[in-house]
């Protein structure tokens, strides 16, 4: 088993940085009403990023091996949560954006199978406690958003 660390330090208020092994420092933030002054994402907001990055990460690169022609790639990400305390993801559904021409539908579904089944580690860690459901849409290239 590798070991995995991080730390987090109080700036002031509820606002902190953290970071893990990469040394990449992360701002994390909430509302005022709660002593926060919205600097950054805050930590729900982080696993659903978190989320979208694991799999993007697996996505594209299955895709490119595939030789996909596809232009640009984005990911959108909406999850609901209880009203009571813990507030925690009752549902998370991703969505799956790829954009090109001439693109088989088989390819980017094969490659979605893939992270989300095998490769997608935060997938595997959030899938134990909360429904994950994903879609996907191709666009052609004249939609992309760059």
């Amino acid at each position: 088993m590798a070991l995995k660390t991080a730390e987090l330090r109080h700036v002031r208020g509820i606002t902190f940085v953290g970071k893990g092994l990469s040394n990449h420092w992360v701002v994390m933030d909430g509302e005022e009403e709660f002593g926060g002054s919205r600097a950054g994402s805050t930590p729900k907001e982080l696993v659903l990023i978190g989320l979208a990055g694991c799999t993007a990460s697996d996505v594209v690169p299955i895709m490119k091996k595939k030789r996909v022609p596809f232009v640009d790639f984005e990911i959108k990400i909406t999850a609901h949560d209880r009203e009571e305390h813990p507030r925690i993801f009752t549902d998370i559904h991703v969505e799956y954006i790829v954009y090109g021409d001439n693109i088989h539908p088989a390819d980017v579904e094969r490659a979605i199978e893939l992270s989300t089944t095998k490769y997608c580690s935060v997938t595997g860690i959030l899938k134990a406690s909360v429904p994950i459901t994903h879609s996907y849409r191709i666009e052609p290239a004249e939609k992309a958003p760059r």
